[in-house]
């Protein structure tokens, strides 16, 4: 029997093994059905946690290229479902008749950013170069994950959840966003930092997970220059970081981390002795 613990997590029987094997309850994360709908259309279903939903439909959208700003978004209803919830949105006319054009039809699940794109090239999308005066102290590299790591609420009710933060060279960490699909937590992230109309070319994206091509993509398109995530990229990540001026910083753990791409936007004696 599961027993609701809060709309994103439920607590759930089992039967602990190792030294104390016995009966147990833990927290486990929610997962749900999204279904993004655009005048009526729907045009994505993806598994993800029922939090933040406002977000995801704003942050989704722009990262897709949907939308090119919020005010394109005009009109959002969330209505839930038995099975799931549909984001229903009402599109400017002009994004409308390029939605159509378009003709993608995306069924996602957690681990997956690219599921239903009708071709190899739509998969590999260019990014438009990213115009920002960034940079990051060296310190602050630290201190971001950390900041993030104490905000992961539903990460450590469930060890099932990753996140994407925001962090400000001034601010500090402005937003975090939890899912149990890293996508998902970035888009969610996405929509936050538009909505509360923070500056993105003026902060660095924290992730959690490994950095996937789609991850760069979404960061670009967001307008922030520079990407941590406490794991490794991939070699097509790295070439599309390279392409569109990013600056991507893997591995963070403590004080390690590795620089694969914009060295210069690092700030700090260590920045120098890179460079």
């Amino acid at each position: 029997m599961l027993h609701t613990l809060t709309d994103t997590a439920q607590l759930v029987p089992l039967l602990q093994g190792g030294a104390q094997p016995g009966p147990d309850m833990r927290a486990v994360a929610e997962e749900v059905p999204v279904a993004f709908v655009y005048n009526h259309a729907t045009y994505a279903v993806m598994m993800a946690t029922p939090a933040a939903l406002e977000d995801f439909a704003y942050g989704f959208s722009l990262t897709e290229g949907i939308v090119s700003h919020p005010s394109e978004i005009q009109g959002l209803d969330i209505v839930p479902h038995p099975n799931g919830v549909e984001l229903r949105m009402d599109l400017a006319e002009h994004r409308l008749e390029a939605l159509h054009k378009r003709r993608r039809r995306l069924a996602g699940p957690v681990g997956c950013g690219l599921c239903g794109i009708e071709s190899l090239d739509a998969a590999m999308r260019s990014v438009c170069p990213v115009v920002s005066d960034a940079s990051i102290a060296v310190p602050d590299i630290a201190r971001a994950m950390t900041a993030m790591e104490a905000s992961q609420t539903l990460h450590r009710a469930t060890h099932c959840a990753h996140a994407a933060g925001f962090w400000h060279r001034e601010a500090g960490m402005l937003a975090v966003r939890e899912d149990v699909g890293r996508h998902n937590a970035l888009d969610k992230l996405a929509g936050a930092v538009t909505r509360m109309a923070l500056a993105p070319e003026a902060g660095a994206v924290v992730l959690t997970s490994r950095v996937s091509v789609e991850m760069v993509q979404k960061t670009a398109a967001l307008g922030t220059a520079i990407l941590l995530a406490v794991s490794a990229p991939t070699a097509t990540a790295i070439r599309l970081a390279e392409e569109c001026g990013l600056t991507l910083i893997a591995g963070v753990r403590g004080n390690r981390y590795e620089v694969f791409t914009g060295a210069g936007r690092l700030r700090g004696e260590h920045a120098r002795r890179l460079s």
